[in-house]
């Protein structure tokens, strides 16, 4: 992992990812990447019949979300210019193992693990999350025709999963910190004082990650 900052922002459908991205990105002058939604194809028809439309819906966001990585890592960290995304590309993998039936989920998975051995890895990760009453008002706030139909089980169930890959992946890569944040505590969209106190987090974190670089590198001697 370089010492260009890469972040990542995850969390469930609804619950901030895109603006606290889009904040970061003003606040430390990092390039944004935001994930391709609306511009699929299959998702109305994904939510509205899951088991019909999922493996169509998954194949697009892996090809789209793989490309998007690889500009970014051409065009931004490359060339050591930090980058804030509003995902992590392991997202794949929570709602394929949800949508998926197991032979599906295999043939997803090998494709997966050569598409993503490559990709840039982020420094930090912030996970977002928040109760399903939440995520439920902040996707009716926002109004997206594709969402209407979410059915909040599943919803609910995405939650979950999240909290048990989030698990997961800090035990697997204590390397790569995850700064934790409740949407039902904070409120970063209307609450300036919220926003700010998780920038102060990100600060902390990117200056922590700087200096054990800098320690790797010799840079102390």
């Amino acid at each position: 992992m370089g010492a260009t900052p890469f972040i990542t922002v995850e969390g469930p459908i609804g619950v901030g990812k895109t603006s606290l991205a889009r904040a970061i990105s003003e606040q430390f002058n990092f390039a944004l990447l935001k994930e391709i939604v609306d511009e699929n194809p299959f998702l109305g028809k994904f939510y509205e019949n899951i088991e019909e439309w999922s493996f169509q819906t998954e194949m697009f966001f892996l090809c789209n979300r793989f490309k998007q990585l690889g500009d970014i890592n051409t065009q931004y960290i490359s060339k050591n210019q930090a980058v804030v995304a509003d995902y992590h590309i392991f997202k794949n993998l929570i709602f394929a193992q949800r949508t998926l039936n197991p032979s599906e989920y295999a043939k997803y998975y090998k494709i997966y693990q050569i598409l993503t051995e490559d990709m840039p890895k982020p420094n930090v990760i912030i996970y977002l999350n928040a109760s399903l009453d939440t995520l439920l008002k902040r996707i009716k706030l926002r109004g997206r025709e594709v969402e209407k139909n979410i059915s909040p089980l599943y919803l609910e169930q995405l939650s979950l999963d999240y909290e048990h890959t989030m698990a997961l992946f800090e035990k697997e890569h204590p390397e790569i910190p995850v700064l934790r944040f409740n949407g039902d505590d904070l409120d970063f969209v209307k609450n300036d004082q919220d926003l700010d106190l998780i920038m102060k987090r990100l600060s902390l974190a990117l200056k922590e990650k700087a200096e054990q670089t800098h320690f790797r590198t010799g840079g102390c001697s």
